[in-house]
């Protein structure tokens, strides 16, 4: 006999305490409840029911034996739960937090092309500089950039977030040489209002890893408006890729110290812990690592 069968049907005996009413309940004969026990007695060598006419009770060993079962069933029940889930077809709403400059250059360009292969999910996004709590705040999923802390959700890293100095041809023509980093001690910085990147900026050369302190007139919680102000000449800015390539690219705004890149940042999407992941977040999950990166691990 099937074995998950017959621990099936001890389970609904020993629950039920009778193999009448286990049989009702299952829609077998008693003499087939009381096969299926007798079968896995023997298996284990062990009697597992005490059976009298009137009564049954669990043995000792029975007993340890039910609570393994039991245990044993619900694995099974999530586990196929799991897989119909995931046949499931996406569907429902998406709440989604993500940094203001990743969620405006990068992600955005990409959700159109997720909503599209995904007609039956709808999203919301929340973009945000502040540190987002996924749990008590309610969201599916969040995008962090940064060191990650323990914190039980899972991660999925994303590439790194790669990150430009920059300034305005007008602000580099009458400004000093910017030969290395340390040069900047002579320059003006555009400061941008995050504990990594307020007082100092950091770079890497040969001789490996370097933090120049910066100052400045101008600091601002916003990239954009950050960006403004380079634009009109009125100092260097370190921000992400995304952000200044398109300037850069139209000669709006030079890299400079190409020779001594910022380091990249990591970047991750991070959501709960669930053995029964919904459909719709599994597609969002899947798309955008594909997009921007690549394996799973636990915080």
């Amino acid at each position: 006999m099937d074995r998950l069968i017959s621990m099936t049907v001890f389970a609904r005996a020993a629950e039920l305490g009778s193999f009448s009413a286990a049989a009702e309940a299952l829609q077998m004969s008693s003499q087939l409840v009381g096969k299926h026990v007798q079968t896995l007695e023997q298996h284990l060598g062990a009697r597992l029911l005490n059976r009298t006419t009137r009564r049954q009770r669990l043995t000792e060993v029975g007993a340890a034996y039910y609570d393994r079962v039991k245990l044993i069933l619900a694995e099974v029940d999530s586990a196929e739960g799991l897989v119909a889930e995931a046949h499931r077809k996406p569907q429902g709403r998406l709440r989604i937090s993500a940094p203001v400059t990743f969620g405006n250059y990068a992600l955005s360009r990409k959700l159109p092309d997720y909503l599209l292969a995904y007609p039956d999910v709808s999203l919301e996004l929340s973009l945000s500089n502040r540190y987002v709590d996924l749990l008590s705040e309610g969201f599916d999923a969040v995008f962090r950039i940064g060191e990650l802390t323990d914190s039980g959700l899972v991660a999925r890293p994303l590439a790194p977030y790669r990150m430009k100095l920059c300034a305005a041809p007008s602000y580099l023509a009458e400004a000093a040489p910017i030969n290395v980093p340390q040069d900047l001690a002579f320059h003006i910085c555009l400061g941008f209002q995050h504990p990594e990147l307020g007082s100092h900026w950091t770079f890497c050369g040969h001789q490996g890893v370097m933090s120049v302190p910066i100052s400045g007139r101008l600091t601002v919680d916003s990239g954009e408006a950050l960006m403004a102000a380079a634009r009109a000449g009125m100092g260097l800015l370190l921000q992400p890729a995304e952000l200044v390539e398109d300037d850069i690219a139209a000669g709006r705004l030079v890299e400079v110290l190409r020779d001594f890149p910022a380091p990249s940042r990591p970047l991750h999407i991070l959501f709960a812990p669930d053995r029964r992941m919904t459909p719709k977040l599994r597609s969002f999950l899947d798309f955008f690592v594909k997009m921007f990166g690549s394996t799973e691990r636990k915080l």
